[in-house]
């Protein structure tokens, strides 16, 4: 079966949260990376962390899956989908051809 790809956003809950972060929720972000990376090791993402566009900081991650439901249950059991909120799209993506154990 061929991998789907999408672009993911994870969506700050207000303009300056990466700068304006309590200790609760860097801990959940902290969590968040330690959950995506796992999900990198798996093979299913190609890369994620935040975009620093001048007009809001968010998370952006290339996700290879094996079906949308499968990205549903990722974002679901992410643990910043507590505080922020996410947003996907299909992507026709160009990746090299790398054999994933």
């Amino acid at each position: 079966m061929e991998k789907q790809f999408y672009a993911v956003y994870l969506n700050p809950s207000r303009p300056d949260f990466a700068m304006t972060m309590t200790d609760n929720e860097r801990t959940i972000m902290l969590q968040h990376i330690a959950y995506w990376t796992e999900k990198m090791k798996q093979g299913k993402v190609y890369a994620f962390g935040p975009v620093i566009d001048p007009k809001e900081i968010y998370g952006l991650g290339i996700v290879a899956v094996d079906n949308e439901q499968e990205l549903k249950d990722i974002i679901a059991n992410d643990p910043a989908g507590k505080i922020n909120r996410y947003e996907y799209f299909p992507m026709k993506a160009v990746v090299p051809n790398i054999s994933i154990d």
